[in-house]
């Protein structure tokens, strides 16, 4: 199976080949790796995590800007990845769980602060892309982290 690559004629794309849509749906796998990070895992204690999503609940109108504005981001790069729609669905029901706890104040905010469902989201979409396109290649699939590289002595 031969790859092709994206073809462009007086600045339109004119064909996107296997290796261009695999190597967007890595690039929005990383996107949800840096967005799961800040939203609920900035610290991780455990099985637990803290993130902007949870800190800002605290704050009326911020919380609930913030988790519209990065739980819009995930959707974006699902639809730029072409994640199916079983994938979208659950990824908007977890933002759609997590967005409106923050709508009830003190008891809905403490739920947010708990609830992560960015992360959750964001691992349906990683999911659904290393399914159809396996990892990106700088991330070990072991630890699932970015790989280190070693540096040459001089």
């Amino acid at each position: 199976m031969s790859e092709r690559t994206a073809e462009t004629v007086e600045g339109y794309v004119v064909d996107e080949g296997p290796a261009s849509q695999r190597q967007k749906a890595h690039q929005a796998w990383r996107q949800a790796e840096t967005i799961k990070r800040l939203s609920d895992r900035l610290i991780g204690l455990g099985p637990f995590g803290l993130g902007l999503d949870g800190v800002l609940a605290w704050v009326p109108g911020a919380g609930l800007a913030y988790g519209l504005g990065a739980g819009g981001l995930l959707l974006f790069h699902a639809v730029q990845a072409k994640a199916s729609a079983p994938t979208l669905a659950r990824m908007a029901a977890y933002l759609a769980a997590d967005n409106l706890s923050d709508t009830v104040p003190v008891l809905g905010w403490a739920v947010d602060t708990l609830f992560p469902g960015h992360l959750m989201a964001a691992r349906a979409l990683q999911k659904d892309i290393e399914t159809r396109h396996g990892l990106p290649d700088e991330i070990d699939p072991k630890t699932r982290k970015a790989r280190r590289v070693k540096k040459a002595r001089r």
